[in-house]
């Protein structure tokens, strides 16, 4: 592999979530996630709330309620999802720390993060067509119930029962 850089031989790292429950440190940003269907290259702030003012259609498709907002002189059509049962969304920051001696360090990229904002829905954006179960990102959704089902302890009774399928408890 020659011509690599360090990179590539991958990176260490930590995520501190201590601040999640705390109010101080975690901000609350439901109902502010959004999702849209383009890429923006810039990072700073900006005052969208006065330009990006999303409003209910009153249309409801495949249960979920539609929402129509204009960006940039398109319009869009989206939904408010509620993320699954037991998860949770952060926004993470990298965290900054005071330099350090070289012998400080392993001599690996280390990267840590502490979260600056939870979430517990988002608003997805499509650019032409209307929202549905159908989307991408609502059916990956269904993977944390697969993921579950993957990683779920396996009993003596499930082996029993998977070696032998006829027979039942009693015999």
């Amino acid at each position: 592999m020659k011509g690599e850089n360090a990179s590539s031989a991958g990176e260490t790292g930590t995520i501190d979530l201590g601040g999640v429950n705390s109010s101080s440190s975690a901000v609350d940003l439901t109902d502010q996630i959004h999702q849209l269907p383009s890429c923006i290259k810039y990072s700073g702030p900006s005052p969208v709330s006065h330009y990006f003012r999303p409003k209910s259609t009153g249309i409801e498709v495949d249960g979920l309620n539609v929402k129509e907002a204009h960006f940039r002189g398109r319009k869009l059509q989206g939904t408010t999802v509620p993320l699954p049962d037991g998860y949770s969304g952060f926004v993470l920051g990298k965290k900054t720390f005071a330099k350090r001696k070289a012998s400080d360090t392993n001599g690996g990229m280390t990267t840590s993060w502490r979260t600056n904002a939870k979430f517990q829905n988002i608003t997805l954006w499509n650019h032409d067509n209307l929202p549905s179960k159908e989307d991408a990102f609502l059916r990956a959704f269904h993977w944390f119930d697969v993921a579950k089902a993957l990683h779920k302890p396996v009993m003596a009774d499930d082996m029993e029962s998977a070696s032998n399928p006829g027979a039942t408890a009693t015999d």
